[in-house]
């Protein structure tokens, strides 16, 4: 299961790399309904589109994410005032008397304003790092689809919500933002050959229980305790994930276009690790066969998915 991912979010070096055009208005829209309260979750890098506007969309998407910005930095200001007046408060309670709520006060007080203080530096900050590029289930991303005979840059929610199913469902099955192989055919034949999508990254996250990379049976009593490791190909490029996506709506709701990314069984130094799954990473050369998937027989889409990369991949754990 890839739970995170570093993906590739220059919308301008994408559009120029696979020849894409950016749907921009569907980015501004996004951002929009962020700055008016939705829970929509994006990634640092996507922001960093719209530091330097060019156009009136542009200039539009830029507003809305600095009133997104302002808004969470006015609420995380406010919970630091808030939780150290709490702290003050328990401390004079106690210079006159000893009390466990007001010893719990000083703790959890301090420790949530300490929380808000480092959400603060870390908006304030300028530098890039990795962590700016990783998106997890639930955030949304730049994908690639074919869109009346282009190939087009859209943003959508890493989590598959299929269309007809129940507003909460990744709720109940948290799982979909991955789609097995083995249930191409089963769970996702609704949009497995109808709408594939394919999201570009550099590297990958997951969970693996630490007893399995420790090649070791739990011992008594021991309680599974799991690592995060980080997955490179080597040598270093750009990995074309296929993908499945789907266009969902409901009366009263808003609409959404989200992804998951299909996983097979893992490659040996994946296996290795005691992970049990690898995304599958299509050949460049099978990209537009893969975004215009109708027309193909099952055979070639097959043939696709098994014709695939096979990078090697090194891996570290996560700090």
């Amino acid at each position: 299961m890839c739970f995170s991912a570093r993906v590739r979010q220059n919308l301008k070096h994408l559009s120029r790399r696979y020849e894409a055009e950016v749907d921009w208005a569907a980015f501004e829209e996004l951002y929009r309904r962020r700055a008016e309260g939705e829970d929509i979750r994006t990634s640092r890098d996507l922001q960093r589109n719209f530091q330097h506007p060019e156009t009136d969309v542009e200039r539009s998407t830029a507003a809305y994410i600095g009133q997104y910005l302002k808004a969470r930095r006015d609420e995380w200001e406010n919970e630091i005032f808030a939780q150290r007046r709490r702290v003050a408060e328990a401390e004079e309670s106690l210079a006159k008397r000893e009390t466990k709520k007001a010893r719990e006060d000083i703790r959890i007080g301090t420790k949530k304003a300490q929380d808000y203080l480092d959400r603060l530096t870390d908006l304030r900050r300028t530098e890039a790092n990795n962590e700016d590029a990783r998106i997890f289930p639930l955030s949304f991303a730049p994908v690639l689809i074919a869109e009346e005979g282009r190939i087009v840059i859209k943003p959508m929610r890493y989590t598959c919500r299929l269309s007809g199913k129940p507003a909460d469902i990744e709720k109940r099955f948290p799982g979909i933002y991955n789609a097995r192989r083995d249930s191409l055919d089963d769970y996702w034949r609704g949009v497995y050959g109808r709408s594939h999508a394919v999201m570009v990254i550099s590297g990958f996250y997951e969970n693996v229980p630490e007893h399995l990379y420790q090649h070791r049976e739990l011992a008594p009593d021991e309680k599974e305790k799991n690592l995060v490791l980080e997955f490179d190909p080597k040598p270093s490029r750009d990995m074309l994930v296929a993908c499945l996506w789907d266009h969902w709506t409901q009366p009263g709701k808003p609409s959404l276009n989200s992804f998951a990314a299909i996983t097979d069984e893992p490659t040996p130094e994946v296996a290795a690790t005691g992970h049990q799954r690898t995304i599958i990473t299509i050949q460049e050369r099978y990209l537009s066969e893969w975004l215009s998937p109708c027309a193909l027989s099952k055979e070639r889409l097959e043939h696709i998915l098994s014709d695939k990369e096979l990078p090697y991949y090194v891996h570290q754990i996560a700090a």
